[in-house]
């Protein structure tokens, strides 16, 4: 379970008559009590952090729900938010949010959620004539006024932060292109289209047979959105884009991902997803509490297992369509019907394949793959956390499909024990492939130039990461073992197989050690073997400010940027490295801010290279993704210049991957100030991407009057100016490499020359 949801405050102010908590099957919200106690807010707190620690979880999401949770008062809800703080906050990445209607959303409330990093999505259907049909008060009045209130507060620059989002109940009679607009008017982070909740006993309003009222009145909004440039993401089309491309779609409400949900109630009460409420009485319940049972405890029960069993828990129905994998069955409770229970395919079944099929005929112009904005913040040369984040994501969905196009190739065992641990441990398999060589070594066995048996090591690595009972056997090479982000195991000469643990044991005929961050001692009543022979080096690291980067230097593939690696660091080497990167960076934060964050959430892996006795060397490999090649300079100025450059590089890269920017057709050399030769037009724009903000560097070290920065700010613009021309008007570019090249242009043209 990675969200859980707390019920915190069981009343409402307002009375929509399409709720599902007050108005569908399910009552037993009658029975609880009003508001969470304390002691329910500390044992779910301590429940939540025992599951992340248990499971290793890197992260948790929390949402505040009802009801209404700003009816707890500014004093209550501090309450409870400062054991969250403190009991989960303090073992893993805590994410909180709120789901409100706004109405008391006032200024101290307001700072109260800034304070506490608390982010809060809003309720609203629309305009004051569409927000009115369901969402007034009990004597009938309507609340959009307050609503729209509330939303002018996280509006603000001083409460942005606080700012989710916008959740929208579908009512088709109301125009949509309407709601749009007054959804847009409001500027949020992202909205959520919502079907209204209903099953096969109780249809959605407005449907008829044969029709698709719902279908239809999505793709009117999905037309204008795309015509618009995609200008704030939009959950459910995202999730829909992204099961196209066959990546997880990140809700429950379409695609296959497995459910991760859990809700509290007011009691204590364990609960599955509170959309269960439509169906029946009682058919969210589990008959478990916080006081009784664990979230272990609650996943274990057979109907958590169905609701999470994924593609294989469908309807025979389902499994049958070819549009299974993107619409995932629809959301569960919309599958109810009396005398069959939820095997059944989504009430909305006619509409979700409407939607999916002329989705699919209407793909969105230009970069399908990132959001406008995204593509926009990063085509300006710079590229926020947000944004590298994105491309993140980007680079672990091709990683993974890279290992499923040579699944036929690897070694059957370590697969499935692969397939294993990520249900179990999603986030220690994550870390293992985010490792920017493995896709190095994906790209060479796809193209027959290498080893399958290498995939052993991932999965060592992620077992030890995951700590599962598991053991699996791995292949030295050259007489040492490399598990990705742990760090490299030699063993004796003529030692041709080990025996990893999960619990971080290696083993082999006549030894063994431990795999511990810091040196390995031999196991209990081992004589110690001398030192050449065997031992355990775990992957130095450099944290610098909240940037942790790791220092590779064993990774057998760590030889794809073009440039000899140096062998392995001496402890005096590591600690040079680590020394001029902490000089470094305030260099970075001073002279490039604006990439700075980008780089603290992208970069994860330094290469040392060899010195080059000519010039200083650095370097990136389009298949090592948040990797950069550097040989160690002395001078923290240059080294801060080097990691924006190569950055720039790799950031460049993964954006090539998801959009044709270059006409994959065309032979154009252009010519640059910074080779001698021609160059094909996509290493220019290599080129101008990463000379763009060296040049801002270098403007603002000139601002400051350093020596020699006038001179090198004029030659890094000068060559950046000109290639922007020479490239633009070349004819290489796509629409969307146009529109870049734009981007960067309008950068730059804002800097004096």
């Amino acid at each position: 379970m990675r969200q859980f949801v707390l019920k915190v405050h069981e009343l409402c102010n307002l009375a929509c008559d399409h709720c599902y908590v007050y108005e569908h099957a399910d009552q037993t919200w009658r029975e609880r009590p009003p508001t969470m106690s304390a002691a329910v807010v500390e044992r779910t707190a301590a429940r939540i952090a025992e599951h992340a620690v248990r499971r290793r979880l890197p992260s948790v999401g929390v949402v505040l729900h009802g009801g209404e949770p700003l009816l707890l008062g500014r004093v209550r809800l501090r309450e409870l938010l400062t054991v969250l703080r403190s009991v989960v906050g303090t073992v893993t990445a805590l994410d909180l949010r709120m789901q409100t209607n706004g109405i008391r959303l006032d200024e101290p409330m307001a700072e109260l959620l800034l304070e506490f990093g608390v982010r809060a999505g809003v309720s609203l259907d629309g305009g004051r004539a569409a927000n009115d049909l369901h969402r007034r008060y009990r004597n009938g009045a309507s609340s959009h006024e307050r609503t729209l209130r509330g939303l002018a507060l996280l509006r603000s620059p001083r409460f942005r932060a606080a700012y989710a989002g916008i959740l929208c109940t579908i009512d088709v009679r109301n125009e949509p292109i309407a709601v749009y607009e007054a959804l847009l008017a409001q500027e949020p982070p992202r909205i959520d289209l919502l079907l209204p909740h209903a099953t096969w006993d109780e249809p959605p309003p407005f449907t008829a047979v044969g029709g698709t009222p719902y279908a239809d009145w999505l793709l009117r909004i999905y037309r204008r959105w795309l015509s618009d440039g995609r200008p704030v993401p939009i959950r459910l089309f995202d999730a829909l884009h992204a099961t196209a491309g066959g990546r997880d779609s990140g809700v429950e409400s379409v695609g296959a991902d497995r459910g991760d949900l859990a809700v509290v109630e007011t009691d204590g009460s364990w609960e599955q997803p509170d959309s269960m409420k439509t169906a029946f009485h009682g058919a969210a319940a589990t008959g478990l509490t916080v006081f009784t049972a664990s979230a272990d405890d609650l996943i274990a029960l057979p109907a958590m297992r169905r609701r999470q069993s994924g593609l294989a828990g469908l309807s025979a129905t389902c499994r049958a369509c070819p549009l299974v994998a993107r619409c995932g069955g629809g959301l569960y409770a919309h599958r109810f019907r009396s005398g069959s229970g939820f095997d059944n395919p989504s009430v909305y079944c006619a509409d979700l394949k409407g939607l999916i099929t002329a989705m699919d005929s209407d793909p969105p112009p230009g970069p399908s793959e990132l959001p406008r904005p995204v593509f926009d913040e990063l085509a300006s040369g710079g590229g926020d956390a947000t944004a590298v984040g994105h491309l993140t994501a980007a680079q672990e969905a091709i990683t993974r499909s890279l290992l499923v196009a040579a699944a036929d190739q690897l070694p059957g065992a370590a697969w499935s024990l692969l397939g294993e641990i990520d249900g179990q441990n999603p986030a220690a398999v994550r870390r293992v492939l985010a490792h920017p060589f493995v896709r190095a070594w994906a790209v060479r066995l796809l193209g027959g130039h290498d080893r399958p048996d290498r995939l052993a090591d991932l999965v060592a690595a992620a077992a030890v990461i995951a700590g599962i009972d598991a053991e699996v056997p791995v292949t030295p090479r050259d007489g040492r073992v490399h598990l990705p982000t742990l760090g490299t195991l030699t063993v004796p000469p003529g030692v041709t197989g080990v025996l990893i643990r999960g619990d971080g044991t290696a083993r082999w005929p006549g030894g063994s050690i431990r795999l511990t961050p810091q040196q390995a001692r031999p196991a209990v009543g081992e004589v110690r073997p001398e030192p050449e022979e065997i031992r355990w080096t775990p992957t130095a690291s450099v944290t610098v400010g909240e940037v942790t980067v790791r220092l590779e230097d064993a990774d057998p593939y760590r030889d794809c940027h073009g440039w000899p690696p140096t062998g392995t660091l001496t402890r005096g080497e590591r600690r040079a490295w680590a020394e001029a990167l902490r000089s470094a960076w305030p260099s970075v934060l001073r002279d490039a801010p604006e990439q700075a964050s980008g780089l603290a959430g992208g970069l994860t892996t330094i290469t040392p290279l060899a010195a080059d006795p000519v010039t200083l060397r650095s370097a990136t490999s389009r298949q090592a993704y948040g990797a950069l090649g550097i040989a160690l300079a002395p001078d923290p100025a240059a080294l801060a210049v080097m990691l924006v450059h190569e950055f720039q590089h790799t950031k460049l890269g993964a954006i090539l991957d998801l959009v044709d920017l270059v006409d994959p057709d065309t032979d154009v050399l252009v010519t640059v100030g910074w080779r001698p030769d021609p160059r094909p037009a996509e290493l220019v724009l290599q080129g101008i991407y990463a000379h763009l903000p060296v040049a801002g560097m270098w403007r603002r070290r000139a601002g400051r009057g350093e020596a020699g920065a006038e001179k090198h700010y004029d030659m890094y613009r000068h060559w950046t100016v000109e290639a922007i021309g020479h490239l633009s008007g070349s004819g290489a570019l796509t629409a969307a490499g146009r529109h870049f090249l734009d981007r960067l242009a309008a950068t730059i043209e804002e800097w004096p020359g």
